[in-house]
């Protein structure tokens, strides 16, 4: 059984929209907006870069209970017993990683596709990322914008929890959530906000009072 994660507010790091301020100063103020889980994502620098940036990452996630999942790289997930992996269409079958994780570890996968949803790629994962919602700057070779209504359907069809990417910002919570999404997950909203704190808390308040009603 995976380690136990909410994926409401779900933070994907950036380094180049983080800037002078840093992937880990950004995260440190965004945890402390109400953010739930996070995925360390580098597109730049070396293994050692990615090792040592996700080894502080623990230091103030683990603490506070918070997961932070690598993205793609199992390797660097193992080295710094990390709480999970996230892996796209093209990297490595889930099945594979499952195997390499073990069964404590949290596992997700990312689907803009209804026929993405097989059951080899449902069994292994505890989690789908769906998008993107809008078209998005942060990932170069990212799908089609898929908007509300197909989230829906991918949701209603997965039966696995699901977190929304892909151009959100804090109005988009409510529509998000209403389509049957488990949480947002966000990256420059609030990794290039000038208040990581403030970004995250104003989605936090959202999705605490469309829940509460």
């Amino acid at each position: 059984m995976s380690r136990p994660f909410d994926l409401s507010l779900y933070l994907v790091t950036d380094d180049d929209l983080a800037g002078p301020r840093g992937v880990v100063e950004t995260v440190r103020a965004a945890i402390e907006g109400g953010v739930t889980l996070v995925q360390h994502r580098c597109k730049h620098g070396t293994t050692r870069d990615f090792v040592a940036t996700a080894s502080a990452l623990m230091e103030i996630l683990r603490p506070r209970g918070i997961p932070l999942i690598i993205n793609d790289r199992v390797d660097v997930a193992l080295a710094v017993d990390a709480d999970g992996v996230h892996v796209g269409q093209d990297d490595m079958r889930v099945a594979k990683v499952r195997e390499l994780i073990g069964p404590d570890r949290i596992l997700g996968l990312s689907a803009a596709l209804m026929e993405e949803l097989t059951p080899d790629e449902l069994g292994p994962i505890d989690y789908l990322g769906v998008g993107p919602v809008f078209a998005t700057t942060t990932k170069p070779d990212a799908d089609d914008a898929i908007g509300f209504d197909h989230l829906g359907r991918i949701k209603a069809a997965a039966g696995l929890p699901v977190v929304a990417i892909g151009g959100l910002k804090p109005e988009h919570v409510e529509p998000t959530l209403a389509a049957g999404a488990d949480g947002l997950a966000v990256v420059s909203a609030i990794m290039a906000a000038e208040d990581p704190a403030k970004a995250a808390r104003d989605f936090a308040d959202r999705i605490a009072h469309y829940r509460s009603r």
